[in-house]
């Protein structure tokens, strides 16, 4: 564990549930200081969103790891008095208020860029800041449906398929986190000349820039991709199979070696089906076949060694149980044990990835609502504590 690359950078996590959480997340993982603003009777939603262990929520405490918790009435006349004090000494804000809810409390990016010329804003909302759509509310799961992900996800003859877990708001968070370095890279060494700026992300969008070449696909040759179930659109094997012990593994021949070796493994080099590139991949559904036969009768770790013998790259279906026993993730820390007070201590995902010089840490996992007033409100901005127990009696904090 130790100092991260961002260490110095002041960050302001204004923002709810997933998409900007997790912005800040990976952030505060890498050394900037993080202070996480909830509303003082609402807190955020994520506190009541995951199972919970002794009353006390996990996902908030994964998600809001090495954060400083403060409370703040962003509407009232006074906790805009705060905020605007917390910017002033800030690099970053991160909020997912809909658009014109900030600019209606007078925090608009103008007021803000007034008070601190060199502030960089991520503004995470549904569908941005602006079009037609701009005041719907947006969760991640209309994202997965209108970006595309859900249509081409799913069995040939199922319905659309929506992922089980934050899909769209997790890699919105990790476009909303380098998005952020862009701008402050901009700011402080590029044409910026100390000047921040405002950064417009939807849930939508980073989602539907991953999905592929599909676009410039319709455009040029008018094709709409459909659910295939695991198989991809290239023609190579690509899919889960079940082996004879019942474990199921995964693998893909996508690129030219990949199918020269499963072709060798099987000894189907004879074979006309099979015997170029050019025929394997035109017979790819009888490849996908044969592997799944070869592998339903042989147990899963001999389907592991076999493969691995030929170099043809596979995997284990893993569960969380499964990976809290297998030594290259225990390796590699991936899984980490952190202390925490309400819990003894809290299992989570590690740091990713991983700086040779700057590695970072996890100091500590998402605090109780409110726990770091007194440090925040008090030691950094110098507000008398008599006068945050008067705010505190007003529900301002």
């Amino acid at each position: 564990m130790g100092k991260g690359p961002l260490e110095g950078l002041t960050v302001i996590d204004a923002s709810s549930i997933v998409a900007g959480p997790m912005a800040a997340t990976v952030m505060a993982d890498y050394g900037a200081s993080v202070v996480k603003i909830e509303h003082p009777a609402r807190g955020d939603a994520l506190r009541n969103m995951g199972l919970k262990k002794d009353g006390v929520d996990l996902w908030w405490k994964m998600l809001s790891r090495n954060k400083k918790a403060v409370t703040l009435n962003l509407s009232s006349p006074e906790g805009r008095e705060i905020f605007l004090k917390m910017i002033a000494k800030s690099d970053v804000l991160i909020e997912n208020f809909r658009p014109g809810t900030l600019e209606r409390w007078g925090l608009g990016f103008a007021v803000l860029h007034s008070v601190h010329r060199g502030l960089v804003m991520l503004r995470v909302t549904g569908f941005g800041q602006n079009g037609p759509y701009s005041q719907r509310p947006g969760f991640g799961t209309v994202a997965e449906a209108m970006s595309g992900f859900a249509h081409i996800t799913g069995e040939k003859d199922g319905p659309p398929t929506l992922p089980n877990l934050a899909l769209a708001d997790g890699i919105a968070g990790l476009f909303g986190a380098a998005a952020v370095m862009f701008a402050l890279r901009w700011r402080d060494v590029g044409d910026g000349n100390g000047e921040g700026q405002y950064i417009d992300l939807s849930l939508y969008e980073p989602l539907f820039y991953i999905l592929g070449p599909q676009v410039s696909n319709f455009h040029k040759l008018g094709l709409v991709q459909h659910r295939s179930g695991n198989r991809g659109m290239g023609g190579a094997p690509r899919n889960a199979y079940r082996a004879r012990d019942g474990r199921w593994v995964a693998f893909s021949a996508n690129a030219p070696a990949m199918v020269e070796r499963i072709i060798r493994l099987l000894d189907l080099e004879k074979d006309p089906r099979f015997s170029t590139l050019a025929e394997a991949y035109k017979n790819g559904n009888e490849l996908d076949a044969l592997i799944g036969k070869w592998i339903q009768e042989h147990d899963c770790q001999d389907v592991l060694s076999t493969f691995e013998e030929y170099e043809a790259a596979i995997g284990p279906v893993y569960s969380v149980a499964d990976q809290f026993e297998d030594p290259h993730f225990l390796s590699r820390q991936d899984i980490v044990e952190i202390p925490d007070p309400e819990l003894g201590t809290i299992k989570m995902q590690g740091l990713v990835p991983r700086f040779s010089a700057t590695p970072g840490s996890i100091e500590f996992a998402g605090p109780p609502k409110g726990a770091h007033n007194l440090e925040i409100l008090r030691d950094w901005l110098g507000i008398p504590e008599e006068k945050l127990k008067e705010l505190k009696e007003k529900g301002v904090i």
